[in-house]
């Protein structure tokens, strides 16, 4: 019986969205740091070195480095983008064609009348599009992997439920350790990054267009 009231609960569940949103930020979100490796022999460790694979220089700072490394991302992106278009077109034409008297030629009722034909067309369009986009905060990831040139690949999450909806904020990106300040980068710094801001809940459902209603309007788009 309660096999039954887990499947039923799930499925309730994501009936009404408690579901996280999918993502399209790097995969995985985190990544553990592998095992260290237990030196076969103590004598090579000393008082600063130390053979295992954790081993970090005395005077180094603690930044990020390995596979399960945290560094925090400051979030400060601000795009703006608008575009402005117009077009016309017009063509105008006409014809006239007068039927000349012909003697011996049958159907003089149309002889001597007078064809006219005009057209003309017109077009014009015009569009006006404009966006702006405010993010700001604070995230702080995980290196999920070590590219061959140095290079780190972090991807994070953060969800922050409020009432009766929860809010994701997910990054992802390359980033280079040469523009890490404090075990801190700016995501202006960093590559390929992605940025998301989701969220879920009722609010987020009444904004979505249903599945059925979708489905009509795809094949019944008046």
């Amino acid at each position: 019986m309660k096999p039954c009231v887990c499947l039923l609960s799930s499925v309730l569940c994501l009936l009404m969205g408690c579901a996280a949103p999918p993502a399209m930020v790097h995969q995985p979100m985190t990544a553990r740091p592998a095992a260290a490796k237990v030196a076969e022999s103590t004598a090579a460790n000393g008082a600063i070195f130390q053979a295992s694979g954790r081993y970090r220089p005395l005077f180094e700072d603690r930044r990020a480095r390995h596979v399960g490394d945290t560094l925090v991302i400051s979030i400060s992106e601000k795009t703006a983008a608008s575009k402005k278009s117009s077009s016309s077109a017009e063509k105008a034409g006409s014809a006239n064609l007068s039927v000349p008297v012909v003697k011996g030629l049958p159907g003089k009722s149309f002889q001597e009348a007078t064809l006219e034909a005009s057209g003309s067309q017109k077009f014009s369009g015009k569009g006006d599009a404009a966006s702006n986009n405010d993010f700001t905060g604070t995230i702080t990831v995980t290196v999920i992997e070590v590219l061959p040139n140095g290079n780190l690949l972090v991807s994070g999450e953060k969800q922050i439920a409020v009432n009766q909806g929860a809010e994701f904020i997910r990054f992802s990106g390359i980033v280079n350790p040469d523009t890490i300040n404090g075990n801190a980068v700016v995501s202006t710094q960093v590559a390929d990054a992605r940025i998301e801001y989701k969220a879920n809940g009722y609010i987020d459902e009444a904004q979505t267009m249903g599945w059925l209603a979708r489905f009509f309007l795809s094949f019944a788009p008046f």
